[in-house]
């Protein structure tokens, strides 16, 4: 008989252990460790354009080579005199320096004139949010949204997600890898994980399972 309880009480020993080990790596050790700091905050950086995005190109003292323009699937606008340009990947100064290296081709700038390139439109900036939400898709927004703006916008999460399991994938600015960062929809709702609470940059996609 004490045999029988022995291994009876080791067997319940061993069964909460795997509980609990099962409960650790599944609410988020991964989530803990991640080091969300590293991830970049698009509000400090010069905005990158992007298909869609529309923006005004002005040439002071040459108005005829001023111009508005909306970047192409191709990732090309065009202006006058110098044609087509290529303006996706480029940040508005970059492409502002471009510019002036190409009208100067055809055109004498004196040391002082002054080219702008002005943001009227950032249609670029895209999301994907799927999986176990209200309704999914592809969205966009006037500014910089956070992972639960996103969520949000969304309509939220179904009775069926699982909250512990959400994962942003997003592709490396330097390497174009793309990776994987583990969120925890309860630790972003209530506020405890503030640094958790990233902020989506063009073309991040946002699984809820």
């Amino acid at each position: 008989m004490r045999a029988v309880n022995r291994s009876s009480t080791f067997g319940r020993a061993l069964a909460v252990a795997f509980w609990i080990t099962l409960t650790a790596a599944g609410c988020g050790g991964s989530i803990a460790n991640y080091d969300y700091a590293k991830e970049p905050d698009p509000r400090k950086h010069e905005l990158i354009l992007g298909v869609g995005d529309q923006i005004a190109i002005n040439v002071w003292e040459n108005p005829n080579l001023s111009t508005e323009a909306t970047i192409r699937p191709d990732g090309t606008i065009t202006m006058p005199l110098i044609g087509d340009l290529k303006a996706a990947g480029e940040t508005p100064s970059a492409l502002k320096l471009k510019i002036r290296s190409q009208v100067q081709n055809f055109v004498r700038l004196n040391a002082g004139t002054e080219i702008t390139v002005a943001v009227r439109s950032y249609k670029s900036y895209h999301y994907t949010v799927q999986g176990e939400v209200t309704k999914t898709g592809v969205f966009t927004s006037d500014q910089f949204v956070t992972v639960s703006d996103a969520l949000a916008q969304a309509g939220g999460l179904t009775r069926f997600a699982k909250r512990s399991g959400i994962l942003l994938t997003r592709r490396n600015a330097k390497t174009g890898e793309l990776y994987q960062i583990p969120l925890d929809y309860e630790a972003l709702a209530s506020g405890k994980r503030p640094d958790m609470n990233i902020y989506v940059m063009p073309g991040d996609s946002i699984w809820v399972p």
